[in-house]
């Protein structure tokens, strides 16, 4: 795993009933043992800006790429990908846990709905957790100074996206990799003092 992250760091800063997880048989066989997979399993991702897949009904399990995606986004994608369960949803993509060979503890791909293409956007799920993680402590933590000014404010806020992304990019390129990357955008949304939650310091100190 790329990055050290526990469900204890986690529920201390969002509090248990805002973790999310999968239930091991939620994965196909091939796939359900790998560290991905049971970091996802027993770890979990904070609620917000990353919802986990809704399993699907009939059978317990995650829906799988071929099932939710046109065929043609499937040409930008690995082979074998259509296989893959789709365990999360992030802006316009879906977001899937690769299982070929080599991907070890499973590489993170976005299959983008409204591009028609698919791109690596984590090379571990670690790395999906943590920065899911960073971003959405920043939503709950951040607050606008009333006293240095907005201005100043917002160039805070920017500071602290930059400084996520750059330390995240020192040791997985993927999600930060260029200005396109859904989570690019995420960052540039939240510099810009969008989603932060009703209640939440940032939204009261912007808002009132």
């Amino acid at each position: 795993m790329l990055f050290d992250i526990s469900r204890s760091e986690l529920a201390d800063c969002f509090g248990e009933d805002r973790l999310a997880t999968l239930p091991a048989g939620a994965f196909p066989p091939v796939i359900a043992d790998t560290e991905g997979a049971r970091l996802l399993q027993t770890v979990g991702v904070p609620t917000g800006t990353l919802r986990l897949r809704a399993l699907e009904e009939d059978c317990g399990r995650l829906p799988l790429v071929k099932d939710v995606v046109h065929a043609e986004t499937l040409e930008d994608a690995p082979d074998g990908a259509g296989d893959w369960p789709v365990i999360g949803w992030l802006l316009d993509a879906h977001l899937a846990l690769a299982s070929t060979p080599g991907s070890g503890s499973g590489a993170v791909y976005a299959f983008d709905l409204d591009e028609e293409g698919a791109r690596e956007l984590h090379a571990d799920v670690s790395s999906l957790v943590q920065v899911t993680f960073r971003f959405q402590r920043l939503l709950e933590e951040f607050t606008f100074s009333h006293d240095g000014g907005e201005e100043a404010g917002y160039e805070r806020l920017e500071r602290e996206v930059e400084r996520i992304r750059e330390e995240t990019s020192s040791i997985d390129p993927f999600p930060f990799q260029d200005d396109e990357t859904i989570w690019s955008v995420v960052g540039e949304e939240i510099a810009a003092g969008q989603r932060f939650r009703a209640g939440s310091p940032g939204a009261r100190s912007l808002f009132g």
